[in-house]
């Protein structure tokens, strides 16, 4: 099937936002995992800081990863549309009554989701790589930041709203490649279970710890 027939497809664009979702999640488990970091200390986050700023493989990565956030982010607001039109007003109130919540608000949730990308890229990335004489201490900064009330509580905020995305997301992905057999659904589910509180309490435990830490 081309690119065209599968955009122009609600089963082709649900395709494609599963494959884009693996990715994003995989990155979101690999970001956690250099985090966690922080618990070890200076010295070890920022090694891991600097293995993952001069990694040529991660720095592609980089890149992957901004192109297939964006494309995610696009096939959901076109599945929206599409979703939208084949309901029609008629049968909205009768599927809104019937769908979960979580899978109601995946639009929304993703749009939230942006705006902080957006905040942390501002505050975060944006500022580290335009650092080109290594003046900033990378675990220090963090800390500063995690020392801010409102920085702090939007990024927990942040991570409450992504476990509901991703609650939905994560069998919803298996579900559309075709792999959300029977014989399989309590493992994903299981699965899913734990990789969104996971990703949320993870984070979210880093920013408490160091904002409460005196």
């Amino acid at each position: 099937m081309s690119l065209y027939k599968l955009l122009h497809s609600s089963i082709g664009v649900k395709i494609l936002m599963a494959l884009t979702g693996f990715f994003l999640m995989i990155f979101l488990f690999v970001h956690l995992c250099v985090n966690l970091s922080l618990f070890f200390g200076e010295k070890a986050f920022n090694r891991a800081a600097l293995f993952m700023e001069s990694n040529p493989f991660v720095q592609i990565s980089q890149y992957m990863l901004a192109f297939f956030f964006i494309l995610h982010i696009l096939l959901g607001i076109l599945l929206h549309l599409k979703n939208r039109k084949a309901r029609g007003n008629v049968n909205y109130t009768k599927w809104e009554a019937n769908t979960p919540f979580n899978a109601r608000t995946m639009i929304f949730s993703g749009i939230l989701i942006l705006l902080f990308l957006i905040l942390h890229l501002k505050n975060f990335t944006i500022p580290l790589k335009n650092d080109k004489y290594g003046k900033i201490n990378n675990y220090q900064f963090v800390i500063s930041l995690f020392k801010n009330p409102v920085y702090t509580f939007i990024y927990i905020l942040s991570f409450v709203i992504l476990s509901l995305h991703l609650s939905h997301g994560f069998q919803s992905s298996f579900r559309s490649v075709g792999i959300f057999q029977k014989s399989y659904i309590s493992t994903i589910k299981k699965i899913g279970f734990i990789y969104f509180w996971l990703i949320s309490l993870g984070f979210s435990s880093i920013a408490l710890w160091f904002f409460f830490r005196t």
